[in-house]
Order: C-alpha cells, then structure tokens, then sequence
C-alpha cells in the first residue's frame, strides 16, 4: 500500500507527484493516458496565466513556478528556456495584472509592433518544450523510486486499501471522476511547423478571429490556436489550421513558409476556478488539484506544493 496515489500523468500529476516523492512520501501514479498522450502534450506551454481562476490565487502558484522554470532554465535537458516575447495590443492597454509574478514587464517600442498594433508589452518567461519536459518529469519521477500503471479509475474510493491519500489531478477526466459538472472542454488546435529562425513569441488574446499565438522552440514552432468552450472535438479542423496559419504569418512573414509538421488539438480542463483543496466524505482522504483552464504548466509548481502540503498535513 502507498502512502499517497495520484490519479493522472498530465503536468499537473506529474509535478505532483514527484513533489511528494522528493518530500519523503511513497507516492505512486495511476493514469488512463500516458503523459505523450494528455492535454499536456499539445500545450505551447509558456508562462503565461491563461483561464484560469481566482486571480490572486493563479498569481500566487504562478509566482512560484515561475521560479521554479527559472532554476531549471539552466539544467541541461530539461527542455526550459528564458524567452523574451510580446503581447500584442490593438489599442492602449494597462500593466498586465499577472505583472507583480514576473521580473521585468516593458512597454514595447514602436518598431516591435507588427502592422496593426497600437501598444503591447515585451517580457522575458519561460518557454516550456513540452515533448522533452514531460520526459524529464518522468525520468526524475522514476529516479526518486515513483512508478506509473496505466489503468481507468472510475472512482477514488477504488483506490480505498491501495493508498493513504489520493490526490486527483485528472484535468478533464476529473467531471467524471467525481461528478463535477462545472467541468468543461476548452478546445485548443494548433499548427506545428519547423522554426524558420525565430527567437520572440507573440501573442494575441484580442484577435476578433480568434486568440492568436507564435511561440517558437528548439527547432519547431507552435502556433495557435482557438479558445472553444464546450467543445469536444478532438479532431483537427483543416479550415481552422488554415486560419491559424493566416493570422501567425501576418505576425511573423517568415512562418507563410515554413513546413508544417503537425495538427494537434487539445482539451483544456476549463472551471470557474480551479479545484485545489482537501474533501471529506471518501473511503480514503482525496486531495483535488485540477481544473487549471489554460495554465496548467504556468501554476504547475505552484499548485503542486500546494497539494503535497495537504497531503502531508493529512498523514
């Protein structure tokens, strides 16, 4: 029997899980889908607060996670780097209200503005490679003595007799797991085309054809995207991709070009706020981390502390 079983292998279960184990606890994972296979996977995955709620909490787990992608910035593999970027505005926008959790928040210049643009604000975060950070996770995971089994919950009080705890960080999955309809879909598609040479993401939240984003990696590019509330839809809509790739390239020419190596689409855990807390009432103590709307790396450390200090307190 574990001390503690985290329920999903997304971001979210892995960081916590892994916050568990280095703090002294047996804890172990049991997930539906491997990590290559969750909404994680898809995520262009910068800093950047994205639906997700009460604010001043996201800005409490944003703070510190950042500055835990800020110290593995510098461990090699680990597939996080420091990116200056701009968010893009169509008129006079104030500080952005995620400001006070990042280190340095200018006015941009005038001559970084594309075509269009009257005001945005240029920023250095962390740019997260998805595809080699999730790897990392779960090497680090399995070097502190944490295994994974792939198999369906459909109930936490199934894990009653195999755990101490149970934390459920099933995103999505976690409407159905213990019933919570405020749970939604926010659809997310996305192009993956090979970077021609940029070195700036971009982003563009107010774009009236749809949310807009550039964000370029060690040798791909992502480019986005949608915001589709209640959408289940998991397959790739070529009229959408096509639009994306329109509204991306009139940010950046140089992407009018580029190869495009992939379509994906992913389901973001949407909920008025997200679900963080202790509940009672279960065969086994359950701990809920999920519901991160669009931020789920961006609160990933934050949140993951978070719910290790819940569990500990519990044991």
């Amino acid at each position: 029997m574990a001390e503690v079983v985290v329920i999903g292998c997304g971001v979210i279960g892995l960081s916590t899980a892994l916050c568990l184990r280095e703090n002294g606890l047996d804890a172990r994972i049991v997930a539906a889908a491997p990590p290559e296979e969750t909404t994680s996977a898809v995520a262009a995955a910068i800093w950047y607060p994205y639906k997700a709620y009460p604010e001043d909490a996201v800005l409490r787990w944003g703070s510190r996670a950042f500055e835990v992608f800020e110290g593995l910035a510098a461990v090699p593999g680990a597939g996080v780097r420091m990116r200056e970027g701009f968010e893009l505005r169509r008129y006079w926008a104030p500080e952005p209200w995620w400001s006070a959790a990042v280190p340095a928040v200018r006015r941009c210049d005038r001559d970084e503005l594309p075509p269009g643009y009257r005001d945005g604000h240029a920023f250095v975060v962390p740019v997260i490679e998805m595809p080699v950070y999730l790897r990392y996770l779960q090497d680090r995971f399995a070097a502190a003595g944490g295994t994974v089994e792939r198999r369906v919950v459909s109930d936490p009080d199934e894990m009653a007799g195999e755990a101490g705890v149970v934390v459920n960080c099933a995103g999505l999955g976690a409407g159905e797991l213990v019933g919570d309809g405020s749970m939604g879909p926010i659809r997310g598609q996305i192009l993956r085309v090979r970077n021609p040479g940029l070195d700036h993401f971009f982003l563009d939240e107010d774009d009236p054809e749809g949310v807009t984003y550039v964000v370029p990696r060690s040798g791909d590019c992502i480019l986005g995207g949608t915001a589709d509330e209640g959408s289940w839809t998991t397959e790739p809509d070529p009229e959408v991709a096509g639009a994306i790739l329109r509204r991306c390239s009139a940010l950046e020419p140089r992407l009018a070009d580029a190869e495009v190596l992939e379509h994906r689409v992913g389901l973001r855990p949407g909920r008025p706020e997200v679900r963080l807390e202790m509940e009672d009432g279960h065969e086994v103590p359950l701990v809920h981390n999920y519901g991160h709307g669009g931020s789920g790396v961006t609160l990933s450390w934050g949140c993951a502390e978070e719910a290790a200090e819940l569990v500990q307190n519990t044991l």
